[in-house]
């Protein structure tokens, strides 16, 4: 049974998890990166200004946004494709034991998120800012377009990569609980260049990022369902942007 939560696979698969998921998710970035720059390419020739994010209207951002995750799911279904002979997650739908772990990760999310800005704020040191918040408050609006691209798009994409192959391969090498950390690792260093010119401490949101793919990491473990994190992913993004959108508006105090 404690194998079943820490061993030591041989050499070979142990660099193995390395190097694919240092390698799946560096393509996965350069695959959005070339997406994004297509699209734009298409949108500057529809009439929009693409020379800054924060200049297009919402519907194009929201769009421009999802291509990158476009690039994300290319490199999952060309590794599945190549792995064919190989599981590395399972999906399902939601049973009502799912749905009850939806509840209570999205429960430890929060409690979690909040638990460490208390820390953060109470050291005095101001957090960096993810691009999609910066730019999102310049157009509140579009807080409200990615609502259905994080439900569409990001979660899936994210989750799939990162609790599903990345933590798969981890899991084989190490068992499931050294799993979990190292892709929450990957995951939080993942989000380095959305944090770039936020002005804050990137090394504590980056600390934060991991922390949350913890628990999205064990709920995949407990549930067994990579449906389950995803659901959580995108109900807590979509608490975000509402948040984002009603203090931008002025409904509720920054």
């Amino acid at each position: 049974m404690a194998s079943e939560y820490y061993h030591v696979a041989d050499m070979e698969t142990r660099v193995e998890s390395l190097f694919h998921s240092v390698a799946l998710v560096v393509l996965a970035f350069v695959a959005g990166t070339f997406l994004i720059a297509g699209a734009g390419s298409v949108l500057s020739a529809l009439g929009f200004d693409v020379t800054s994010m924060g200049a297009l209207p919402p519907l194009a951002y929201a769009a421009l946004t999802a291509t990158q995750f476009v690039g994300f799911f290319a490199v999952i279904a060309a590794y599945l494709l190549w792995r064919s002979d190989e599981q590395f997650f399972q999906v399902a739908v939601p049973s009502l034991r799912d749905l009850a772990w939806v509840v209570a990760g999205f429960v430890g999310l929060f409690a979690i998120a909040t638990a460490l800005s208390a820390v953060i704020q109470a050291a005095g040191v101001e957090t960096a800012t993810n691009q999609v918040i910066t730019q999102g408050q310049q157009d509140p609006v579009r807080f409200l377009y990615l609502i259905p691209v994080t439900f569409l798009f990001v979660a899936p994409a994210e989750e799939l990569l990162f609790r599903g192959i990345v933590q798969g391969l981890f899991r084989r090498a190490y068992g499931a609980v050294p799993a979990v950390v190292l892709a929450s690792t990957v995951f939080g260093a993942m989000h380095y260049f959305a944090l770039l010119g936020s002005g804050g401490s990137i090394v504590s949101s980056l600390a934060v990022a991991a922390a949350l793919g913890v628990v999205l990491g064990t709920l995949y473990e407990v549930t067994e369902n990579i449906a389950v994190p995803i659901i959580v992913h995108g109900c807590w993004n979509t608490m975000s942007f509402l948040l984002q959108y009603a203090q931008a508006t002025g409904a509720v105090g920054a």
